[in-house]
């Protein structure tokens, strides 16, 4: 009796331990169940398009590249069928380089304009100045020995180091501005050596810009406010003026660094 009391407590024994072992692995498997239920699939991060280029959806919108960022075709310096020598591309951008002033200006420098005339058109790119820099983007300007300067002719939207440049000072010379007529509102400009993106739409008189993203001009061209803009600003005495409804595209020359890319355009 004593020897099957012992037999059936070591069967009972093993028994025992065997269902032990097999709710350890239970538990192991369902651990790993639940981590695999818990994992997320992280998305990949969209893509940035190449500076300089143009989506399909762009091409077949109608966009064109002013600029390609490998030269300064379809570019030329402001009443000269010549290249502006100080204009250069440095790292897929239009770069003036101050190296050699003559009085405010580069030498070799000067405005830049777009070899091709616009009438309604949307107008997008991006810029960055240097500390304590000025310089701007034209439309409508006129290409005549009578006019020495492109903004003689051209309205102008402000490129300027707000933090810096004296011009800030000034309302209506603040960067966004419609220069000298407008100020825009609100400001979304970064600071210095930022990229900025700007968009500049002209369309049958009605004007308006875009700074990062944000409307911050909009007004129509050529009626009586306009007419009365003018004549309250410092281009009153200059004839002709903001009077045109077609002319090139203009990079000014304010004697700073100043760096544009991804400039592109398209005729409404």
């Amino acid at each position: 009796m004593r020897i099957l009391a012992l037999s059936l407590f070591f069967f009972a024994f093993i028994a025992s331990g065997c269902g032990g072992s097999s709710s350890n692995e239970g538990s192991a498997t369902d651990t790993t169940a639940a981590a695999k239920d818990t994992t997320k699939v992280v998305a990949a991060e969209p893509v940035a398009p190449a500076p300089n280029t143009l989506s399909d959806a762009e091409k077949a919108d109608g966009w064109q590249l002013l600029f390609d960022g490998t030269d300064t075709a379809g570019w030329h310096s402001y009443n000269h069928k010549t290249n502006a020598s100080a204009w250069k591309v440095t790292d897929g951008t239009l770069h003036l380089e101050p190296s050699k002033m003559d009085d405010w200006q580069v030498v070799g420098g000067g405005d830049i304009v777009s070899d091709r005339e616009f009438e309604n058109f949307d107008l997008k790119a991006e810029w960055k100045i240097a500390d304590s820099g000025n310089s701007g983007i034209m439309f409508y300007v006129q290409e005549d020995p009578k006019y020495k300067y492109a903004w003689y002719t051209g309205p102008e939207l402000q490129v300027l180091d707000n933090g810096g440049h004296p011009d800030a000072k000034i309302v209506k010379h603040r960067a966004g501005d419609l220069y000298d007529l407008i100020t825009s509102t609100p400001e979304t400009v970064k600071g210095p050596n930022q990229w900025n993106q700007v968009e500049l739409i002209c369309n049958k008189g009605q004007l308006e810009f875009f700074l990062n993203g944000t409307k911050v001009i909009t007004t129509t061209m050529w009626d009586d406010n306009w007419k009365k803009m003018i004549a309250g600003s410092k281009f009153k005495s200059m004839k002709g003026f903001g009077t045109f409804k077609k002319g090139h595209i203009a990079l000014q020359d304010h004697g700073f660094n100043v760096w544009y890319r991804n400039i592109k355009v398209k005729s409404l």
